[in-house]
């Protein structure tokens, strides 16, 4: 079923002096196995949404519904915990999330708070944290004696333990350095060709272009653009004006196109790129 956004303005610090308006009216629809972006320059909502999908806010107005789980406005802890189990949120540096002595013990901490056995949860542990590149003899470090790289896959493998269907990730690459960067977005391509539905949070249009399949686009906190990647950054001029940008390879085409290169539709990898011009 996925998730479905109804209507959903959310309001930080609602009827205070500082409450400032973060979404306005959203309708959009994040379908089972997808893997789904959310673009959008600071400040136009992504990260608001984000926080909605697994319950950690609730809307101000509106339904979001997980499955056939609503929330809204006046849902209470006890009625969505069940949702933060089905998608898992990683943030934009979940590393600060860590606090457990060893890197074992963080991992299988989230399976035992939704009711795991001490010893299952260290299996579920062990297993995502493999999955991660993570090897067995630092399972019984300190995390915070890790690499920054190396924190943010242990920090990864606490949200898979609680074996999400749906994984959250807002800018989950960022500060990490190119290698660790293809690396993570690998690992998210093999768990979305396994089954789990991805939404990606991220700057990056190039990483919008060679792994999802549908793409949101934020302004001001509100929806403006919804489609395929393919449909959508043929807009190039449309998304520019928005600070937004098209993956490298687009801008390059667009340019050529502007020199008089007859290509249609624009590409937007490499290997699109190369078949235009086979067939140019």
């Amino acid at each position: 079923m996925g998730i479905t956004l109804q209507n959903v303005d959310y309001t930080y610090q609602e009827g205070t002096p500082f409450e400032g308006r973060a979404l306005f009216d959203i309708n959009l629809a994040i379908t089972d196995t997808s893997y789904t972006a959310f673009i959008g320059h600071t400040g136009s909502g992504k990260s608001t949404i984000m926080q909605l999908l697994n319950g950690l806010n609730v809307p101000t107005k509106g339904t979001v519904f997980v499955d056939d789980i609503a929330i809204t406005s006046v849902s209470k802890n006890k009625d969505i915990k069940s949702v933060r189990q089905k998608v898992g949120l990683v943030f934009q540096f979940p590393e600060s999330q860590l606090f457990e002595e060893t890197v074992l013990k963080d991992v299988a901490f989230g399976p035992q708070n939704f009711g795991a056995s001490k010893s299952d949860a260290e299996n579920l542990a062990r297993q995502k944290l493999a999955l991660v590149g993570i090897t067995e003899d630092l399972f019984h470090k300190n995390p915070f004696e890790l690499s920054g790289g190396q924190m943010r896959r242990v920090a990864i493998a606490g949200i898979l333990a609680m074996e999400p269907n749906i994984l959250v990730l807002d800018e989950p690459t960022a500060g990490l350095d190119p290698k660790g960067r293809r690396e993570l977005m690998t690992l998210f391509k093999t768990l979305h060709q396994e089954g789990m539905t991805i939404v990606l949070v991220t700057h990056l249009m190039d990483d919008v272009a060679n792994y999802a399949d549908a793409v949101n686009v934020l302004e001001a906190g509100k929806l403006v653009m919804s489609g395929k990647p393919a449909d959508i950054f043929q807009q190039v001029d449309f998304l520019e004006s928005k600070q937004l940008g098209v993956p490298k390879i687009t801008k390059f085409a667009h340019n050529l196109v502007k020199r008089g290169l007859d290509i249609n539709p624009l590409p937007i990898t490499i290997e699109e790129f190369s078949e235009a011009l086979k067939h140019g």
